[in-house]
């Protein structure tokens, strides 16, 4: 965000744009790299072509840095950048592209190539998974506080050039660390998608639409029609719909009683994967507009730091980029708080493992991004006021950029219920066989959100710009107001918060009672 508007010489809210674009489009690329990596190349191929893919990238973008000519030019009164050219562009693209596409690869199969690597029949395999997982996530934390301070640190204070260096040559380490391991690895061969099966199921329930189902004829399959319609949560009767793509017609089967065609004839548990999705979708949805909250620590938390005073002490002043860091901190502070103190307390209360429901952790993460919107928005009509009051719309206001820290730790503790709440909730809900695409559905509420967050910044601007008048997201934050973009959010998150709280009266978990009695019913049939 930074680099955009100083180097680049981009309006902020063009930059804010690009920002969430790229985030959402990172975020949604793990799906077509899970799908690759499960039906065609297998996890080692994938993390191989896309660290490299990544590792290209970061060079491009560190060129854009270091050679003058791929940036725009400077102008000689102002010192500011002119603004980014056709050519400038292609070449800012490209290396986020690139990105991008490392990104799909990763963020999927490192982790599962890792677990590849254990044998789970083992009690040793067992204890060393779990050493594993600790140690993936403690190192990935750790990575990304040093991202945050130390290296943002040189690349706002010290040298661009050195600043994206730095992490494209760890990432040339990272390559190296891992072919090193190539005779050691244990490969898993792809043995096929499940997106393949959820899509197979959707057409091949279409092409036969027109056909009538068969009603049930006896005890099973009068239970599995109840089953059906519990998993289904009671939404209408579209699950009956899909039932159709297992209707077998005359040329579905081969002799050996194998589909003819996967896209004609498909198995039951293909149509309970399309029914898994359907039951957890209305769910899934009401997360990316809490995300929105989330998201805004990154983009408009940052231009506001910069109107403000940034300063620790006499000499040090924190980066723009670092501020992002009190919503992690508050992230890693909170959540041994509430594992350790708050959990037991509420399962005291409750009698509910784990204190409260998954949902209601969801919930309660929604009604605090809520209020961090709030006091964002408070934030930063104090900060407005300050700045207009001490040198006009290019003036800087005087108060601390500390000010910022409360709406941040906000936004932490929000993200600590919610999104650690949505990652379990997906995983405990979906068969194991789909735990690929759970770990997915999580990258992909981020996308959405930053997708939309790119669609209110482009309405807002428009909406609100009438002739002669600022818009609230004017490139001059001073200018505009951005607290009321805040209370929008706000307001949005409050629709929002009480449509999750319907999905969330109606939806069913699995392995309730209802659920439970219907397999005993078909346990007895057979």
């Amino acid at each position: 965000m930074v680099y955009l508007v100083e180097q680049y010489g981009m309006r902020q809210m063009a930059a804010a744009t690009l920002c969430n674009v790229f985030s959402g489009t990172s975020n949604a690329a793990p799906l077509l790299g899970a799908f690759v990596s499960d039906a065609y190349w297998g996890r080692f191929r994938t993390l191989t072509y896309a660290s490299v893919t990544t590792f290209v990238g970061m060079v491009v973008l560190t060129l854009t840095a270091a050679v003058p000519q791929l940036r725009p030019p400077v102008a000689e009164q102002s010192g500011q950048p002119l603004g980014p050219s056709g050519a400038h562009l292609a070449i800012l693209f490209l290396s986020l592209g690139l990105l991008v596409l490392g990104a799909g690869g990763v963020r999927p199969c490192s982790l599962p190539f890792g677990v590849d690597q254990f044998d789970r029949s083992t009690e040793q395999g067992r204890r060393g998974l779990n050493s594993f997982f600790n140690w993936y996530y403690s190192i990935s934390t750790a990575a990304t506080v040093v991202a945050m301070t130390a290296v943002v640190y040189i690349q706002d204070s010290v040298s661009w050039p050195l600043g994206f260096g730095i992490p494209t040559a760890l990432m040339l380490l990272a390559i190296i660390l891992f072919f090193a391991g190539i005779r050691l690895y244990v490969f898993v061969p792809p043995d096929g998608s499940v997106f393949s099966g959820v899509l197979q199921a959707l057409v091949a329930a279409f092409r036969k639409r027109k056909l009538r189902l068969p009603a049930p004829n006896d005890a099973v399959e009068q239970a599995m029609e109840t089953a059906f319609s519990i998993r289904c949560d009671r939404l209408v009767l579209l699950c009956r719909f899909l039932n159709k793509a297992a209707i077998v017609c005359e040329g579905d089967m081969k002799e050996d009683g194998r589909s003819a065609d996967p896209w004609k004839l498909c198995s039951v548990q293909q149509i309970e994967e399309v029914k898994c999705l359907m039951r957890i979708a209305p769910i899934w949805a009401s997360g990316i507009i809490c995300f929105v909250a989330l998201t805004q620590q990154w983009t408009l938390a940052a231009l506001q730091s910069m109107k403000m005073d940034r300063h620790l002490g006499p000499s040090f002043q924190i980066p723009p980029g670092s501020l992002g860091t009190i919503c992690l901190m508050a992230i890693v502070l909170f959540i041994p708080l509430y594992d350790q103190i708050l959990v037991p307390m509420a399962t005291s209360i409750t009698g509910v493992e784990g204190g409260i429901t998954l949902l209601q952790r969801q919930g309660a993460g929604m009604a605090i991004a809520i209020m961090s919107m709030v006091v964002a928005g408070l934030v930063e009509k104090k900060r407005r006021d300050s700045a207009l009051a001490h040198g006009g719309a290019d003036g800087t206001s005087p108060l601390s950029a500390m000010w910022l820290a409360p709406q941040l730790c906000l936004m932490g503790v929000a993200e600590a219920f919610n999104a650690v709440g949505q990652v379990e909730f997906y995983n405990r809900q979906f068969p194991e066989h789909m735990q690929t695409l759970a770990g997915s559905l999580f990258h992909c509420s981020l996308a959405g959100a930053s997708y939309l967050s790119s669609f209110l910044i482009a309405f807002v601007r428009k909406s609100t710009g009438g002739p002669g008048g600022a818009s609230w997201l004017d490139d001059d934050i001073n200018v505009g107001r951005v607290d009321y973009y805040y209370y929008l959010i706000a307001a949005l998150g409050v629709g929002n918060l009480l449509y999750f709280m319907v999905c969330a009266h109606l939806y069913r978990y699995k392995g309730t009672p209802e659920l439970e009695d219907v397999c005993k019913d078909i346990k007895a049939v057979f």
